[in-house]
């Protein structure tokens, strides 16, 4: 059924000229799109269904953003944001830290409650194209995860969800996040 799952393409950077000044960068998130590629494909094989799979790649992202909010705060020495907007910021600066991607910060609604992360081109999507049994695959959907699972951490409680996707057939991808509610400090019982 998902025989032609998830194709990536290679020959661009498996025929690199030796001797050509190469970008560090660029080769890692090359290298970091093919196993991400990787990944979703297996994924695919191991539940056959679609929306598992993108249950399951929200569900990893949010697993990453868990753990990584603690990486970028002590890199960054970055003290507690004041408002959505600045969190917005901070957002921004980690996709450009972590995925060397800048998306533009867009389309906030008018309370200042949700915004757009809009990217020129699916960060983890350079070298995908999307089989037609595949038209619902959220393929992304792992960045998803990680903004929710970091801003969680941070005691913000977000919906995110993907409005555009180039993999897609649009212009641009575009991550929507929505505050939903701050989460309060609780003291576990007994430690008071």
């Amino acid at each position: 059924m998902f025989q032609s799952t998830v194709r990536t393409y290679t020959a661009n950077t498996m025929s690199r000229q030796t001797g050509r000044n190469t970008d560090i960068k660029k080769v890692s998130g090359e290298l970091f799109s093919l196993t991400y590629g990787a990944l979703v494909a297996q994924i695919l094989k191991d539940y056959e269904n679609v929306e598992e799979v993108n249950r399951q790649l929200e569900k990893m992202g949010y697993n990453i953003g868990v753990r990584i909010v603690e990486d970028y705060l002590s890199r960054t020495n970055t003290t507690k944001c004041t408002d959505f907007r600045e969190t917005s910021e901070k957002l921004q600066q980690a996709m450009k830290m972590y995925l060397n991607v800048s998306p533009q910060v867009t389309s906030w609604s008018p309370a200042n409650d949700e915004f757009s992360l809009v990217f020129e081109t699916n960060p983890v999507g350079e070298f995908v194209e999307l089989p037609e049994n595949c038209s619902n695959l959220k393929y992304a959907n792992i960045l998803s995860g990680v903004v929710r699972g970091a801003l969680e951490m941070v005691h913000l409680e977000v919906a995110t969800s993907f409005i555009q996707d180039n993999l897609q057939g649009d212009n641009v991808t575009e991550l929507r996040v929505k505050f939903l509610k701050k989460i309060e400090d609780t003291v576990p019982p007994g430690d008071d």
